[in-house]
């Protein structure tokens, strides 16, 4: 808990990110798809440190307070670095096996080209809900829809963004969503009924994100049938495909819905991966290792692999970096950590806050400022469920002296910061889904609308004033205030 006595002014809470962003900038324009090498990493420290700074000399905060602060926040993202590693894993020995490989296969065949981006969304979306998670669905079957996509012809941006739209809408209303339970959680709200509100923001936002991607897939131009056929052809040429590969994504799936603990299904699906490699992709092994079956094996797990085909697209695209592959994205989390604890040390994060409560003057004004508020937490703390958490609890009083039921402060929450949080390049989702999907977090944030349209159509209902009830003490008051 911090010490300071005085509290940074909306000016001084708003510098680091202004630093950060304009460094950010910076960084990418000097060293383009390089800059998550280590520049991004340092940038993170170097505004890390100015936070430190002026809580230091002009709050007067000890310096024990920012040590606390940032190591609480690195040890709150250990799981996540885990589940990360065996991302990592997953990926590469899916694609190796034939696993990814086959579902690509199958699907370039049973998915047109001119439905593929509604498709995606839709399929991603169905997955999520089953699982209630949008970074197990994205390593999953995101991964072999990104490669029906780029076989297809779609730009990456399409793509990824069909695939997070629909991959965050089933992460926001599945039960089984840590996010959802958390969000519901953090404000005392039942967990169904927080899932059945926020279905009135969610549903809206998901049918105008589906038109989009229907319309772009029918007047985007694609590869011609020939160009697919040969592509096909290509992996069919490459590894051994069959629907026995299918096992692996299945089994997966009933683990996930016997609700087994991420870290234990992300580990047996790679297991039950590199065992089915061994069954029916010997050669590819022999070509990542030579005559030993076991280094290929391992190789896939946890380093780098190339496998040559014909075609220039399916090279790049199976190509796997494996757990190593993920430590780039591990390090940015860890400075992103650093950067979030020395702002809420700082009191900086309090002190955004306050400047959106001051805009405070009905309904609409509240739940925008609920909306930015997250928006703002996003970029300053780097990591969704501390800002869940701290919206729930910097706002749940004054929706209370408002009059307003919690389920609104708990969906505009979810509608502000869960689906947000991967639209920026250095919180932790936006980290992952870059790396896991291989296209930059600015590359695909255009396209993400069902993420960019969530938080909008929140503050568009709160204007409307449809089903928002004020708390039983206060039903004479004027419910239509806006």
């Amino acid at each position: 808990m911090t010490t300071n006595k005085k509290t940074p002014s909306a000016l001084l809470s708003l510098l680091p990110i202004i630093v950060l962003v304009l460094m950010l900038v910076a960084t990418v324009r000097t060293y383009g798809s390089d800059s998550l090498s280590g520049a991004s990493q340092v940038t993170l420290l170097a505004v890390s440190a100015i936070c430190v700074l002026i809580g230091t000399c002009f709050l007067r905060i000890p310096w024990k307070d920012f040590e606390n602060a940032i190591t609480h926040n690195i040890s709150s993202v250990t799981s996540a670095i885990l589940i990360l590693l065996l991302i990592g894993a997953l990926s590469g020995t899916w694609m190796v096996s034939g696993v990814v490989p086959s579902l690509i296969y199958y699907g370039i065949q049973i998915i047109h080209p001119d439905i593929f981006l509604a498709s995606t969304c839709i399929i991603s979306a169905i997955v999520s809900v089953m699982t209630g998670s949008s970074w197990t669905t994205i390593a999953t079957i995101g991964i072999a829809l990104m490669g029906i996509g780029r076989a297809q012809g779609f730009n990456d941006g399409w793509i990824a963004g069909a695939i997070i739209s629909g991959a965050y809408f089933g992460d926001k209303i599945s039960p089984l969503s840590d996010t959802t339970v958390l969000a519901s959680g953090a404000v005392n709200v039942p967990l169904f009924k927080h899932i059945r509100y926020m279905l009135i923001t969610t549903i809206p936002s998901l049918s105008i994100a589906l038109l989009i991607f229907a319309i772009a897939g029918f007047v985007q131009d694609t590869n011609s049938t020939h160009e697919i056929s040969l592509f096909t052809a290509t992996i069919k040429d490459r590894f051994c495909i069959t629907p026995w590969l299918l096992l692996v994504p299945v089994l997966t799936g009933f683990m996930i819905a016997k609700r087994l603990p991420p870290v234990v299904t992300l580990f047996l699906s790679t297991l039950l991966a590199v065992i089915f490699a061994l069954i029916f992709q010997q050669q590819v092994l022999h070509d990542i290792a030579g005559d030993n079956l076991f280094k290929g094996a391992m190789q896939s797990i946890y380093g780098s692999t190339s496998i040559p085909t014909n075609n220039p697209v399916l090279t790049s695209l199976v190509a796997t970096r494996g757990m190593a592959g993920m430590m780039g994205t591990i390090w940015l989390i860890i400075c992103a950590m650093c950067f979030g604890g020395a702002m809420e040390a700082g009191g900086m994060v309090r002190g955004i806050t306050r400047l959106f409560v001051r805009m405070i003057k009905g309904r609409t004004s509240l739940v925008a400022s609920t909306v930015c508020s997250g928006l703002m937490l996003n970029l300053a703390v780097a990591d969704q469920y501390i800002c869940i958490l701290l919206t729930g609890n910097m706002f749940r009083r004054i929706f209370d002296r408002q009059g307003f039921e919690r389920r609104l402060l708990s969906r505009t929450t979810e509608d502000s910061v869960t689906v947000t949080s991967v639209l920026v390049p250095w919180n932790t989702c936006g980290m992952t889904q870059a790396t896991v999907l291989g296209v930059p977090t600015m590359v695909y944030l255009p396209y993400c609308f069902f993420n960019i349209i969530s938080p909008v159509m929140s503050i568009a209902i709160a204007a409307l004033g449809y089903k928002i009830f004020r708390t039983s003490a206060n039903q004479q008051g004027d419910a239509s205030k806006a």
